[in-house]
Formats: structure tokens, sequence, C-alpha cells
């Protein structure tokens, strides 16, 4: 089993973060990982990307160009990737910043309001998670378990503190993706 990511958006949209607790609920689960951040020199409202590779074996390279599977928090981020997943792929779409449907027929769009389900919560900096968490619904290799131990494990410790809303985002995003998979296409 090898499973390629993709997760772009906006600089200041915690793309990279999201990454690497991916990673890290992968690699705690023992599987093997790569994780390749990209960003444009504005960082903070710039484009930002990241590639996270998943697999039981060696992974032969980091390089991702056709995954099966993606994140685009915005329109920018959606335009771009949409074209380049692989054919039956899944690609979570952040509805809340993004204004038109998929345009191709042969992935899978889950167009979850992660930044909507992010201010419910409490913190309009949850998208990230609440993306994740949807994404985790059309990848069984990791667990929502999982990802919360690596928060747990991995997070700064002056951020403990946002443990719980970062598990009520993931848990909001699963469930909301279990949704939308459940109707037919």
């Amino acid at each position: 089993m090898q499973k390629e990511i993709i997760i772009a958006g906006f600089g200041g949209q915690g793309v990279l973060f999201s990454g690497q607790v991916m990673a890290y609920a992968a690699m705690d689960a023992g599987k093997e990982v790569t994780w390749i951040p990209s960003y444009g020199p504005e960082m903070r409202g710039g484009t930002a990307n990241c590639t996270v590779v998943i697999a039981d074996e060696e992974i032969g390279s980091p390089l991702v160009e056709h995954p099966p599977l993606g994140i685009a928090l915005n329109l920018p981020s959606f335009d771009k990737y949409e074209g380049t997943l692989q054919k039956g792929g899944t690609l979570v779409v952040n509805q809340s910043m993004v204004d038109r449907g998929a345009k191709r027929n042969d992935i899978r769009v889950i167009l979850v309001p992660c930044s909507q389900i992010a201010e419910e919560i409490g913190d309009k900096k949850l998208i990230n998670m609440v993306a994740v968490g949807a994404l985790l619904s059309a990848l069984p290799e990791i667990t929502l378990k999982d990802v919360e131990k690596a928060l747990e494990n991995h997070l700064p410790a002056r951020h403990k503190h946002l443990l719980p809303k970062n598990y009520e985002a993931l848990k909001r995003g699963y469930h909301y993706a279990q949704e939308e998979m459940a109707v037919p296409a």
C-alpha cells in the first residue's frame, strides 16, 4: 500500500501543519512516511502546499505528481490540483472558500464547509483539522484515533489546551464527509 496526498491553500491556513500531523499519525502507526512542504515567499497569505506519502514499505520517491487524495482549502488550490488528482481519487474542498463545483466527473469531490464548521467550534484556525478529518473518511489506513494521538504527542506544549477543539474539528469533518459520501453521486 502506498497513498499520496497533496494539501494546498493559503499560507496561514495550517496547510503544512495538516501534512505534518498526518505524517506523524502514520509514522506513529508504524507506516513509512515522507512529508515535503512548499510555500511562497509571502508565507502568510501566499500559497502553500505539502505532500505526504504513506506506505507499508520503504518509499522509493517522495515526489507526488498524480495523488489519489487531496485537500484544497481555497479556490486557487482547487483550480490547480483538481486536474492533477488520479482518476478515481478523492479531493476534499473547503466549500466556504470555493464558489464552484467540480469540473471533473472521474474523481470524488467532497465539499465541506470547513471555515464555517471551524467558526462554529469557536476557532477559525481549525479549518485544517476539519479538512483532515474529512480526508480520513477516504483514508482507512489512518484513523481518527491515530491523528488524535499524533496531535497529543506532537503538538507543542503551549498549544495543548487546544486539543479538545482540534479533536472536535477532526470528528466534525470526518462525519460531514461520511454523510456526503453516503449520498449517491
